[in-house]
């Protein structure tokens, strides 16, 4: 048993010091290699950027055996002036000789209608002309996370971050349901529950992150704080691509206390207790949302790390477009480990009856995998708020972690009957 746990805590030793120590910066242009036909290689130079500007200085760099990804921002127009723009650029990249590519790196006539532009996923600059007949791969040595934002329905589009919360919070009223089934409570208790919780969720963790990042929005873009629009450069559908946990935490503290005392009439930490294990698998599912984003990406990383990952769809906000730490993956992975030890310990030992522990042990563990997954984030928005080197994130997430042991301690005092919560 004592082998099993060293070889364990070697791992983890070596797991973070790789972490911490594989970090690096770079130009904006990663190594790969084209394979064509299984025989030929033919090494290239990595492009990719959400900047207009970047993307157009880009077509006139001269770099030996240059290939571009393109992402949606390069390829799709929001209005006739944008397509202008975007026919302008592919126009200078076509007189610069570079070929164009579909997702297969087929090659494709430079016609430059939306229609055909929406085909087009990479740009290569080689005296290598790539013909329809071969047979042609990517290869590197970090992974490319590149994948459809989506699943479309017709005319709309279902985005996989929408799909995400969808998943969040139907499992989440599955696993509430079977918790209040446990507990011996009344099914009718469950709906208040779910729609206070929704609503906290989502309005907490958008004015949380206008309140936190970017608070011009309430001068520039007022509308779009509260609503999935924007309105600069004309209105239009956007989602709300900014949301904060802090401000979902701090709303949900509320409206359960409201709930609490109101609806279900018990001690707010018995329902805090409970909806924890629910909001830790929740928040697994939220960072899964912004992977697929390619948003909350992490620092530089190099690229011969098991954990380099780039992301051709990543935001210029972030700087240039290279190999990076999957910052979202360990936040869900680490969440994901808090919903596990939360059910066990709600399960399988008495902490249940002790209103509080399990809600105080949630807001550390939580809170603790933000803030240390915060030394590999890249920043989001403005870092208004920062103190001895730590970030906005890092700064918000230690009172938690303070209310956290002192909720765990004065759960002591509320103590429950074993009689009073039943089990099934």
């Amino acid at each position: 048993m004592n082998n099993i746990f060293r070889r364990f805590y070697l791992i983890l030793f070596a797991g973070i010091f790789q972490l911490f120590s594989s970090q690096s910066a770079s130009n904006g242009l990663s190594d790969g290699t084209l394979k064509i036909n299984t025989t030929e290689k033919l090494p290239v130079k990595i492009f990719a950027t959400q900047s207009s500007n970047k993307f157009y200085n880009e077509s006139s760099s001269n770099v030996p055996n240059e290939l571009i990804i393109l992402n949606e921002d390069n390829i799709k127009a929001e209005s006739a002036e944008h397509l202008a723009s975007i026919q302008n650029i592919l126009e200078t990249f076509k007189t610069n000789k570079f070929q164009f590519l579909d997702k297969n790196f087929k090659p494709l006539e430079p016609v430059f209608e939306q229609k055909n532009i929406e085909n087009f996923k990479y740009l290569l600059k080689s005296d290598k002309v790539l013909k329809p007949t071969d047979n042609t791969e990517l290869e590197t040595q970090f992974k490319i996370w590149d994948p459809m934002k989506g699943i479309p329905l017709g005319p709309v589009m279902l985005h996989f971050y929408s799909l995400m919360f969808i998943f969040a919070f139907g499992l989440g009223y599955v696993i509430m349901a079977k918790i209040f089934k446990i507990d011996g409570v009344e099914e009718k208790f469950l709906e208040p529950l779910f729609t206070w919780t929704l609503v906290g969720t989502i309005l907490g963790a958008r004015l949380g992150h206008v309140i936190f990042y970017q608070p011009e929005l309430f001068k520039e873009d007022f509308f779009s704080v509260f609503l999935p629009i924007s309105t600069k450069g004309g209105l239009h559908f956007t989602g709300f691509s900014g949301l904060a946990s802090h401000g979902a935490t701090i709303a949900l503290i509320f409206t359960t206390l409201y709930y609490s005392f109101k609806i279900i009439k018990k001690n707010p930490f018995w329902v805090y207790d409970r909806i924890g294990i629910v909001v830790a698998l929740g928040g697994a599912f939220v960072r899964m949302g912004n992977f697929f984003n390619s948003e909350i990406i992490g620092k530089p990383v190099d690229p011969s790390s098991p954990f380099a990952i780039l992301f051709p769809q990543q935001s210029s906000e972030y700087g240039v477009t290279i190999p990076r730490y999957p910052s979202q993956l360990f936040e869900a992975v680490g969440y994901f480990c808090l919903f596990v030890l939360l059910w066990f310990l709600y399960r399988k030992t008495d902490k249940k009856y002790q209103q509080g522990w399990l809600f105080g042990l949630f807001f550390i563990i939580l809170w603790a995998v933000r803030f240390f997954v915060e030394f590999l984030k890249e920043p989001q928005g403005d870092e208004f708020i920062q103190f001895a080197g730590l970030n906005t994130g890092q700064v918000l997430s230690i009172p938690f972690m303070i209310a956290g042991f002192l909720i765990m301690i004065y759960s002591k005092k509320f103590k429950l009957p074993k009689e009073e919560t039943a089990t099934a």
